[in-house]
């Protein structure tokens, strides 16, 4: 029954540790986010710490700086692993070994090839009781982008729409401003910051114009990557503004090169093979991997929604949706491209999370391969 219940209360710290992991959003990729929770000898809490910033200190080293000496003979509560290899910063096993702690409680296996169960062994082989697997589930949808870049070397893509209640984006005439609530936008934003970069296509640009980038107070705005295979998009769109943050265009390998020679000077070029006359998408995100692109979402017109769709690399959904119908077969719908007679046929996602931004919804969905 006692361990039940230390189960009870361990879980509860771990809903700490991530609920201070996820503070650091949009700052300590491609490191995962870490929150820690240390309990004195007696079981109560002396110091709380998170992983703030890459190549700063780890959770577990601000959490011990702060607990000091009252860590000795004490149990600390983390998300993930403690890592046993010198990286930006020492293996936070080692800390921990040194400072006395009798028990730490994980909430995943690191997926790091190179920590993967090293630092729970470290630990054990100094003595220390391991507990893993609380709230797990939970610990990995946290840092779902850091478990898909290590256990598959690609980037976690996402899809963001803001649409009505019978899927449509912008009406015929391309009307679209706006479909979801301030509220609605604002979430946008938070969601933005999260990831490494954002994508859209040549035709957005055109028509939108868009800045692509975040407005919210500490916001950090994602690298911005333009899909425009043909380079019909004006140099002097907002989304190649040079603000200090990387712009990428994926072109067609077979363009005409001089015709990069009119973007701005801090525009980067990724030339991709084409694919039934289109980018290859798998060959870009590959290519967007080994620049260091390790998170993408993506906010375009359901031509290219619906391609990355059907090349199934997308691993989640965000529809807000309003409370709104257009009811017109020739408006812009979130996804399109597909030829399909049998409802059987048709594409299936699985609802993951259901959020109110009264008016409006947010689904959260992924998609089922």
């Amino acid at each position: 029954m006692k361990k039940q219940n230390d189960i009870k209360i361990y879980e509860k710290y771990m809903k700490k540790c991530i609920s201070l992991a996820k503070k650091s959003e949009g700052n300590v990729s491609p490191n995962p986010l870490v929150g820690a929770v240390v309990l004195d000898k007696n079981g109560e809490i002396c110091a709380l710490g998170r992983h703030e910033k890459y190549g700063q200190a780890h959770a577990e080293v601000n959490a011990l700086k702060m607990a000091g000496d009252k860590a000795k003979y004490g149990t600390i509560i983390v998300n993930l692993e403690p890592c046993s290899h010198y990286g930006k910063t020492p293996p936070c096993a080692d800390l921990i070994i040194s400072k006395g702690i009798k028990r730490v409680v994980a909430g995943t296996v690191d997926p790091n090839p190179i920590v993967a169960g090293t630092g729970i062994k470290k630990l054990q082989n100094a003595g220390i009781e391991v507990i893993t697997g609380v709230l797990e589930d939970n610990c990995k949808k946290l840092n779902e982008i850091f478990f898909k870049n290590k256990e598959k070397n690609q980037p976690f893509i996402a899809i963001k729409s803001a649409i009505t209640l019978d899927g449509k984006i912008a009406t015929k005439t391309k009307s679209s401003k706006w479909i979801t609530s301030e509220k609605a936008r604002n979430s946008v934003q938070k969601l933005r910051n999260k990831y490494d970069a954002i994508l859209t296509g040549s035709n957005t640009v055109l028509l939108d114009n868009p800045s692509l980038t975040v407005r919210m107070k500490n916001g950090r705005s994602p690298v911005r990557i333009i899909i425009d295979s043909k380079l019909k998009t004006p140099p002097d769109a907002k989304v190649y503004n040079d603000d200090g943050v990387r712009v990428f265009i994926a072109a067609s390998e077979n363009i005409n090169k001089t015709l990069t020679e009119k973007y701005p000077k801090n525009v980067e070029f990724i030339f991709c093979p084409l694919k039934s006359g289109k980018i290859d998408l798998c060959s870009l995100t590959e290519k967007l991997f080994e620049k260091g692109i390790y998170s993408i979402l993506i906010e375009a017109g359901g031509d290219l929604c619906g391609q990355f769709v059907k090349d199934k690399l997308v691993d989640k959904i965000y529809l807000y949706t309003a409370p709104k119908a257009i009811g017109d077969k020739n408006a812009l719908q979130w996804i399109s491209g597909f030829d399909i007679n049998n409802i059987n046929e048709a594409c299936e996602f699985e609802i993951m999370h259901v959020q109110l931004l009264l008016p409006d919804i947010l689904l959260e969905l992924c998609p089922k391969m």
